[in-house]
């Protein structure tokens, strides 16, 4: 049993104020796999003080300090990938495999791009040739409450605490007690790094607590929060009355619209894409909606490539997906299974229950629907596991009515060969981001959505701006 019961507070590892001890729970055999203490309103307001304190000296550092600083965490971090991809692995049930590859190379991989855009971002420059004297000042917006999920731990982590410490923020860190090993992880290479004492805090806890506090606390200026939409709307009221700036990245329902000429592995890449992370990824492709030409044969081949898809523990390698989170989330996936059963979906693959011989643990087996319309449940929730939803379609303007029709707006996903079409859906769909033909997008692009998917935008130059204020100057000049 793992005891994590100290947060990081102003350069150090202390006790909570309180002992409200957290069971952290191996989704693998349900049982406790770590015990962590949530803080209470004394240890957020002692790492909200520490970041306050720390704010005035950090502002005033070079860029270039803050980047040398980043460039010495990267080194750590990867140092230590094979630590940071267990500690997933334990707590959220990332296969080993998976961990090492995807989950934790998602903390690297994103300190990476925002070294490659912190080198080269302009934090004073002149407004422009015509107007001199005039200039815009990037600067940071203060203490900073970063608030992030337990399904891609460092994929979040990273996105908020670098983007932060580059702009020239402080903050305090409060991962999902669901998830609290890998950050806690993540703060011992903070301070080994060696950023100034109180630049970052951690204090462990949940929302309805040290979230809540965080959120309302008056020394707070930003939160920056990804997590579901009924919790980001909570959010947004709770800091209404600080007029704090809130950055939101929630949840998702993407189309991926496979027309009649996708290419021959569109399907396969569309049932891979939505089962991976054990379908616990925001931007999954849930909703397949296929042309009319192929429908049959797509259906075919979804139930094919869904029941070749193993499941088995996180501890074993392999190309299998592992269990979903929690108790609560498992009894959710398989309420929802049922639902779409009960209103008419024709199950092809998967089910309710668990797969064979897996007896323990909150294993989900990989489920298909066909012949969904999206007025169906399965269609308008989001799921958040291995589910996904095959709805058909006729024309180009009827896939694009279906694929907008949704309250979410992150992730869309477009399979055709033909140039024109792909750049018509592209325009047309409403989502913070459109892939096409199974390319992903590039190093140092902005990850958001739009609608009830948030406002943020995280990653590369966007992901630095959403921690700055920009001031507007007139009368200075570089030298001065």
């Amino acid at each position: 049993m793992i005891e994590k019961r100290q947060f990081y507070i102003n350069g150090a590892w202390v006790n909570p104020a309180e002992t409200n001890d957290h069971n952290v729970i191996n989704p693998a055999n349900e049982e406790a796999c770590a015990v962590i203490s949530l803080g209470g309103q004394a240890d957020t307001d002692a790492a909200v003080t520490a970041a306050k304190a720390a704010f005035p000296a950090w502002m005033a550092t070079a860029p270039e300090e803050r980047i040398a600083l980043v460039e010495k965490l990267l080194e750590i971090y990867e140092a230590r990938n094979e630590d940071m991809a267990q500690a997933i692995s334990l707590e959220m049930g990332a296969p080993i495999s998976m961990s090492r590859q995807q989950q934790a190379t998602s903390g690297s991989y994103h300190i990476r791009a925002f070294l490659d855009e912190a080198r080269k971002y302009e934090f004073s420059h002149p407004i422009d040739s015509d107007t001199p004297g005039s200039w815009i000042m990037n600067e940071p917006i203060g203490v900073c409450a970063l608030i992030t999920p337990w399904n891609w731990p460092m994929n979040q982590v990273t996105l908020k605490v670098i983007g932060a410490a580059i702009a020239g923020c402080t903050m305090v860190l409060k991962p999902s007690e669901e998830s609290p090993l890998s950050s806690m992880l993540f703060a011992e290479m903070m301070h080994d790094a060696g950023f100034p004492a109180g630049v970052f805090n951690l204090v462990n806890g949940d929302g309805v607590g040290v979230g809540s506090q965080l959120t309302s606390h008056d020394d707070v200026d930003m939160i920056s929060f990804t997590g579901s939409s009924r919790a980001g709307k909570l959010i947004t009221k709770a800091a209404a009355d600080g007029l704090k700036r809130v950055s939101l990245e929630l949840g998702g329902k993407g189309a991926n619209v496979v027309f009649a000429d996708a290419d021959e592995k569109a399907v396969k890449r569309g049932v891979m894409h939505c089962m991976n992370n054990s379908g616990q990824s925001c931007n999954a492709p849930t909703r397949m909606l296929v042309q009319r030409e192929i429908y049959e044969q797509a259906v075919e081949t979804a139930a094919q490539v869904a029941a070749s898809i193993e499941v088995g523990a996180p501890s074993e390698e392999g190309r299998h997906i592992g269990p979903v989170v929690n108790e609560l989330q498992f009894n959710k996936i398989q309420d929802l299974i049922q639902q779409g059963i009960d209103e008419g979906a024709r199950l092809i693959a998967g089910g309710v229950g668990r797969p064979d011989g897996l007896n323990r643990g909150f294993y989900v087996k990989p489920t298909v629907f066909a012949d969904v319309n999206n007025d169906m449940t399965i269609a308008r929730e989001e799921i958040f596991g291995p589910v996904l939803s095959i709805i058909p379609f006729d024309t180009e303007e009827e896939g694009i009515a279906i694929a907008n029709d949704t309250p979410y707006g992150l992730t869309d996903y477009v399979q055709t060969q033909d140039p024109a079409r792909a750049n018509r859906m592209i325009r047309a769909l409403r989502a913070g981001m459109v892939e096409t033909n199974g390319q992903s997008r590039g190093n140092g692009a902005p990850f958001g959505g739009m609608k009830q998917s948030g406002n943020g935008r995280e990653g590369g130059k966007w992901g630095i701006e959403d921690f700055i204020e920009v001031k507007s100057v007139s009368g200075w000049s570089e030298a001065g």
